[in-house]
């Protein structure tokens, strides 16, 4: 039996609730800087799970002073949020992941925000000690999703499996599929928790379409039997 004992999970979305905090935050942000959300929206909602600096990047013409500028306002906006309350971990998240770490399984979460951000989340939920090893697109060299990089980051740090393709990797974005494929991973799991629907979700590798996370310690275990 080829054991699965790599799983990486995205957070917003897929195991925390962020009830739309993103666009929330991204309008705030938008607004900070002068700039008109409406005209940005989409190209934040076709990216779900990318970098955020580098969806910045994009929407401001490769402006770097200006994508870091708005990326900023992001951070402290969506910190904001979370410091009122407004996040909570998704039905049957955590009990998942304690089932999976149960299993043996080293379980490591990964997102798309800043460090500041991701701890901010962490802290609001007392995970802290939940999981293994948290990673963003900074611990993983710069890039994030659809970049494989976080995944890799994950084999490589943890020693977990010894065949990249003993990995799961799940979300509930079309990017969180593509890095899950591009890094190899025998499981990629998409999430219907979260930003895209299953169409989307399948059209970009997944193996696997849940409810939610709470249903993949089942999957990995009947999927290695």
């Amino acid at each position: 039996m080829r054991e699965h004992n790599l799983v990486v999970l995205d957070m917003a979305g897929t195991t925390v609730a962020d009830g739309g905090l993103v666009e929330q935050a991204f309008t705030a942000a938008a607004e900070r800087l002068g700039e008109n959300p409406a005209a940005m929206i989409d190209y934040v909602r076709a990216t779900m799970g990318e970098s955020k600096i580098s969806v910045f990047r994009h929407l401001f013409g490769g402006d770097e002073d200006r994508a870091r500028q708005a990326n900023l306002a992001f951070e402290e906006a969506y910190g904001e949020l979370v410091a009122a309350g407004r996040i909570a971990p998704l039905p049957g998240a955590a009990e998942a992941i304690a089932e999976l770490r149960e299993q043996g399984r080293t379980v490591v979460l990964t997102t798309g925000f800043a460090r500041v951000t991701q701890d901010a989340i962490l802290d609001a939920l007392g995970w802290r000690e939940l999981v293994t090893l948290t990673l963003c697109p900074a611990d993983a060299g710069g890039r994030g999703r659809p970049f494989p990089d976080m995944v890799l980051a994950a084999f490589l740090r943890t020693g977990a499996v010894d065949d990249v393709r003993r990995t799961v990797v799940a979300g509930d974005t079309s990017y969180d599929m593509l890095s899950g494929v591009r890094s190899g991973a025998g499981i990629v799991a998409g999430v219907l928790t979260g930003a895209h629907g299953e169409a989307a979700l399948r059209e970009h590798g997944a193996t696997h379409v849940l409810a939610s996370v709470a249903e993949l310690p089942a999957l990995i275990r009947e999927y290695e039997a």
